[in-house]
């Protein structure tokens, strides 16, 4: 197999040397730099070809590569030859650092080298370096002339330098591959459906396709996807599998299952990917880049330090990679991205590869199909990627800082003059609204002369930041930078997908890029790597999930049964009881008394879910009242970590009085928590999730109506029935564990809700009458249940 090595890649990797550079969000976007190249393309002489595309076949270390890459613009006449390489940034051309030009000229030396390899008659080439400051939109250029020896040498030793760093990782690999041909399934034997599980995630592997696979509580899907995507690794099938997930949680559930086959022998490099705001040691909250230092000099010390790390450790979590940080003065988050290159498992959140905004440039640049995607508790990445592809910006705090700026000496005429325009346009574009009497519309495309208003702010933002002290207005000034350039930058992705919408509230006007269907972008960002598996206990109706979630025409679906025993879980559906939002308070004594009935039935623990915090404290104070012998916690709006600790803690084993815990449907406690055995006997569920009505999620349902899907469907039934599945999923975690599931709404009974059902809920029974409960939770708990 031919490994694909880009120019830019092999310039940076071995040549970057110097201070690790802050990432302050330029708006340099990519679309704007591709549209400044070709304007400065377009103005070149006849002979001028751009994005001529170079590459060179090598065999480096044992392995084939392709060294290809594409010369901004190549000009070649009968008696000379010249490359032209455009950069483009806002920074001053005399303040550019001497690594950033020493990479900026190596990039057009080895652009000059592949040339002369392919041109025979070429002696010497001249090197053109076209500078674009964005921000002033001034032009520098330099030449300089290299001959045919010149750039062989400096390609030998850009080369040999590689070549050293390949030796290394192919070593890891040698290492690796003989303990992944080894290494057997983990545990003893197979649970139901695990080994089917296994194949299933195999044959994809070899496929190199897509699989959704829905695979309940209990199968172990963890070990099911990782042990075969290890094992095709050792079949050189692919190299690197990126586990990704939305809860740290689940993220140290795969560290152990690494964990648990390095214990039996397996020798490879995995990684936990921890978010910036977490891993950046304390000192450094306060220091400017400059100031650092664990950012000064950070690539003159990195590669000493990544041998030490990778040399010694093998499974790389947050302490391990805190510790090698500090020992070589190196920024722990930055540390991590560069160790990554050498690990052959990375986890980490689902936005390493899907959002747009911060996704591993260093990974995801182009397609590899070494890469290979787990993504884990996949039903979480629906409403996760409209966000991470969806902007908003607000007028407010415009107004706090126009007010600030006017007693302020360091705001410049020019700043305060673009904070006062785009305040003027925000006001403009609110005016319709406010002379209607309405506080939110919704429009297909961004209104005129905002985008333009906005560009030149930033711009004004930019270069009023040059020598800024750090103060207060400083601060505030760089939070709104930020948030217009992460507003330019989901503009750039605006299609039909997407629909405005303006909103007034109490005096600030919010404008939102708001996207209704991510599917494509999921569908690119998935197409990145070899193949993919989206898992989760619940992908239930598997259409809706594959359509939602950038499926294809090859994917491939697969529903696993429970592996628990059936008859471990009664499913009982009050159909008397009513909930909708009219009907509440004439059902909320059958309510209450379906709650007694179930925990009368037996001493323990249960877990009653409702879908709205208001509705959470209306049923729970009335419980109360009624029941006041009855222990009972209750979540809480907003709960602190030792909170939450707190209220799991009081769900106890061998309980001896009965507990009864309120939480809220889909919110923290609904989702990734373990109770097993008997601290949780019995979950009742009060209505079917329904998202409250919005003008948003209207507009999704308007959205797929359009498109002849099932626009209510997949708006609001779908999504409330997933958050029904994963609180109902609480009940039962093991081959031990008992007890009883009580969905309280007649709706649940219907054909539109039991014909989405997965398949291990189809013996439900219907409760008619509320004297019929109580005899069948009785029956329940007295039947001989099979173990």
């Amino acid at each position: 197999m031919t490994t694909k090595l880009g120019v830019r890649e092999l310039v940076e990797f071995t040549l970057r040397t110097g201070d690790l550079s802050a990432t302050s969000g330029s708006q340099n976007t990519a679309l704007l730099g591709a549209q400044i190249h070709r304007r400065l393309q377009k103005q070149r002489g006849e002979n001028y070809q751009k994005e001529y595309y170079l590459d060179k076949e090598l065999t480096l270390n044992g392995d084939d590569y392709l060294l290809h890459g594409r010369a901004d613009g190549v000009t070649l006449t009968e008696d000379a030859a010249s490359i032209e390489e455009i950069k483009t940034s806002e920074t001053v051309f005399d303040q550019l650092s001497d690594n950033t030009l020493t990479l900026y000229w190596a990039q057009v030396k080895i652009y000059a080298y592949l040339l002369m390899e392919k041109e025979s008659d070429l002696d010497q080439v001249t090197l053109t370096l076209t500078y674009f400051q964005t921000n002033t939109e001034t032009t520098t250029q330099t030449d300089q002339t290299i001959t045919r020896e010149e750039a062989a040498a400096f390609f030998d030793k850009v080369i040999t330098e590689y070549i050293t760093w390949l030796k290394f990782r192919s070593d890891l690999r040698e290492r690796r591959d003989p303990t992944i041909q080894a290494l057997t399934f983990p545990f003893g034997q197979y649970r139901p459906g695990q080994r089917e599980l296994a194949v299933a995630v195999y044959k994809t592997v070899l496929t190199s396709k897509r699989l959704f696979a829905e695979a309940p509580t209990g199968t172990g899907k963890t070990i099911s996807t990782l042990f075969p995507t290890i094992k095709a690794i050792g079949e050189g099938v692919i190299q690197r599998i990126f586990y990704l997930t939305a809860k740290q949680s689940t993220r140290r559930v795969a560290e152990e299952a690494v964990d648990l086959m390095a214990s039996q022998g397996l020798k490879l490099k995995s990684i936990t990917l921890t978010a910036k705001d977490k891993i950046k040691f304390p000192e450094e909250a306060d220091l400017q880049p400059d100031e650092n230092p664990y950012m000064l000099g950070y690539y003159d010390r990195l590669k000493p330090a990544l041998l030490d790390l990778i040399q010694h450790n093998d499974q790389l979590t947050r302490p391990v990679i805190e510790e090698y940080a500090r020992k070589h003065t190196l920024d722990p988050f930055e540390f991590q991205l560069d160790a990554s290159l050498f690990c052959d498992i990375i986890i980490g959140d689902y936005n390493y590869l899907f959002d747009p905004q911060v996704h591993l440039q260093r990974f995801f640049a182009t397609e590899d199909p070494d890469n290979f995607f787990l993504i884990d508790e996949a039903h979480n990445l629906v409403s996760r990627s409209r966000d991470m592809y969806s902007a908003e910006i607000n007028s407010q705090p415009l107004d706090r800082l126009i007010e600030t700026s006017r007693d302020l000496a360091q705001a410049t005429p020019k700043l305060r003059r673009r904070l006062q325009d785009l305040r003027a346009t925000f006001s403009d574009i609110a005016q319709p609204l406010i002379d209607d009497g309405q506080t939110d519309s919704t429009f297909l495309m961004p209104p005129e002369n905002f985008d333009h208003d906005l560009s030149r702010l930033v711009e004004a933002i930019h270069d009023w930041l040059v020598d800024q002290p750090q103060t207060p207005f400083t601060q505030a000034i760089l939070d709104y930078y930020f948030a217009a350039i992460s507003y330019q930058r989901i503009g750039e992705y605006y299609d039909d997908t997407y629909r405005m919408r303006l909103e007034l509230d109490n005096g600030n006007i919010m404008l939102k890029e708001l996207c209704l269907d991510p599917s494509a972008f999921l569908a690119d960002s998935l197409a990145l790597g070899h193949g993919a598996v989206l898992f989760s206990a619940t992908l239930s109706p598997m259409d809706y999930y594959q359509n939602v979630l950038g499926g294809d025409q090859d994917s491939l679906a697969y529903q696993l049964d429970s592996p628990f025993e059936p008859a471990h879980q009664e499913i009982l559906v009050t159909t008397y009881i009513q909930t909708t939002y009219k009907q509440r308070n004439a059902n909320l004594a059958n309510i209450l008394l379906a709650i007694k009935n179930l925990i009368d039935g037996k001493t323990g623990n249960y877990l009653i879910f409702l879908p709205s915090y208001s509705y959470l404290l209306d049923v729970s104070q009335a419980f109360h009242l009624a029941y006041p012998h009855v222990k009972t916690v209750c979540q809480e709006s907003q709960m602190a970590e030792a909170n939450r600790t707190a209220f799991l803690a009081s769900f106890t084993a061998n309980p001896s009085e009965t507990l009864v815990g309120f939480a809220l449907l889909g919110g923290i406690f609904s989702e990734g928590i373990d109770l097993k055995a008997d601290r949780l006997i019995g979950v009742g569920i009060v209505s079917v999730g329904l998202p409250g009505l919005n003008p948003e999620t209207n507009l999704l349902r308007d959205y797929f109506d359009e498109r002849s899907h099932r626009g209510f469907a997949y708006a609001y039934q779908l999504p409330g029935l997933n958050n029904v599945f994963q609180a109902a999923g609480r009940l039962i975690r093991g081959s031990k564990d008992v007890g009883i599931i009580l969905l309280m709404d007649q709706r649940f009974a219907s054909p539109r809700y039991t014909n989405l059902y997965p398949r291990h809920w189809q013996h439900f029974h219907r409760i008619y009458r509320p004297e019929q409960l109580s005899p069948a939770i009785e029956n329940f708990w007295h039947q001989e249940v099979p173990q």
